[in-house]
């Protein structure tokens, strides 16, 4: 079982979230724990004032939903009673059994996971403190379930293959297809719950793959000066198309100074995934990719998405990698500095000049091993002209002067 936790900025995000996934038949409410009524009883307004009674209550807390997912192995097929059940036992061990959550099933991926929602406020108006809460309360209560139960232990699941969890209802936009605000919310509040980034850029690199970005205009313009951010959708080549929708309209609202205070927060967050990525992309280059285009595709194979941003001239000067299957964001600085883009273009260079000195040395020892080799392929190899294009000088000149001391035999 593997365990995510994230923090999104309003319970009304998480909740809209998992809501719009039941609407579209991709997820069902399987369980409220905390509430008076029984979850087939309520609608949607009845499950949002079960959290915001409490919410109300602490004005000064940044932090207080909590949105987590439990991700199980595809072999594994549980129950609604069992999910339920395994539901009520990690929000017991985590320190959030008394605290009102629910538990919905999602349907949209290649193996079962359920998603719960709750708050960190109390009914004394206090906050649980969730500092640290992945690394240490939820890790331990996901090993006493996965023992409990006898699930597929977390560090056996083959997570490039099994956990690409489909955020909720994100699907690539299409102009004119869908309506605009409506497809640019499902987007970002799926985005906003489900990955960790650290900065604008980030968070763009995954919202283009959905073609929407977030905009501060330029840098001279009214919107960049007055601290604003809207939304676009763009078209197939990348170009800002539609009407701008202003971040204060979408859900959760999130603006600029939002977004800035969870990257502050997503900083320290996704700090555990860098060595895994850092590993998939060694494990890329260990392939020897001539070119950026063979290293995205050998990525794309770990479910790695890489982003490039380029200069008006087109040359490339940064990289962006986004893990999709621990749903986190780095640039290629942030890896370590032989990620940086520069580092890893001249890494593909030496590379791609390599590969023809070593056909050279092997077709020159299959010509030394073979005496039967057809003449005319002799005759290319040891022919000068030919050879210039893609021998050493140094190698030409040795083989002259063997020649010449085979003429004075």
């Amino acid at each position: 079982m593997v365990a995510k936790i994230t923090t999104p900025s309003t319970i009304n995000a998480a909740l809209n979230y998992n809501e719009n996934k039941v609407a579209q038949e991709k997820a069902e409410c399987l369980h409220a724990s905390g509430y008076l009524r029984e979850v087939s009883d309520m609608n949607f307004y009845q499950k949002l004032e079960g959290f915001e009674r409490l919410n109300k209550l602490n004005d000064r807390a940044t932090t207080k939903t909590l949105h987590i997912s439990l991700n199980f192995d595809p072999s594994e097929k549980l129950s609604n009673n069992k999910l339920i059940e395994i539901a009520n036992q990690y929000m017991e061990m985590i320190g959030f059994g008394d605290q009102p959550f629910l538990v919905y099933k999602h349907k949209d991926a290649g193996h079962p996971h359920i998603h719960l929602v709750t708050t960190t406020i109390q009914a004394d108006g206090k906050r649980i403190n969730t500092h640290n809460i992945g690394r240490n309360q939820s890790e331990k209560a996901r090993k006493e379930i996965e023992n409990l139960h006898g699930l597929v232990k977390a560090e056996n699941q083959k997570r490039s293959t099994n956990l690409k969890i489909i955020p909720a209802n994100a699907e690539k936009v299409n102009y004119g297809k869908t309506e605009t605000k409506t497809s640019i919310n499902n987007v970002v509040a799926a985005v906003l719950n489900t990955y960790l980034f650290a900065s604008l850029p980030e968070f763009n690199a995954i919202l283009k793959g959905y073609n929407v970005v977030a905009d501060r205009g330029e840098e001279d313009g009214r919107i960049y000066k007055h601290r604003g951010l809207v939304y676009r959708i763009l078209d197939s080549d990348g170009n800002k198309i539609g009407v701008p929708i202003k971040s204060s309209l979408l859900l959760g609202k999130p603006t600029l100074d939002k977004l800035e205070n969870l990257f502050e927060k997503n900083k320290a967050l996704k700090e555990t995934f860098r060595m895994p990525l850092k590993k998939s992309i060694d494990d890329a280059l260990s392939k020897k990719p001539n070119d950026m285009n063979e290293l995205i595709h050998l990525l794309g194979k770990l479910n790695i998405s890489v982003v490039l941003r380029h200069s008006e001239e087109g040359r490339i000067y940064g990289i962006t990698f986004v893990d999709h299957s621990n749903k986190t964001v780095f640039n290629g600085s942030e890896v370590g500095k032989a990620y940086s883009a520069a580092h890893l273009i001249q890494k593909l260079t030496t590379n791609k000049t390599q590969e023809p000195k070593q056909t050279h040395k092997t077709n020159h020892q299959e010509l030394n091993n073979d005496q039967s080799l057809n003449s005319n392929l002799l005759e290319i190899l040891l022919t000068p002209q030919n050879e210039f294009d893609y021998t050493p000088g140094q190698l030409l000149k040795k083989k002259r002067k063997r020649k010449k001391r085979s003429l004075g035999l």
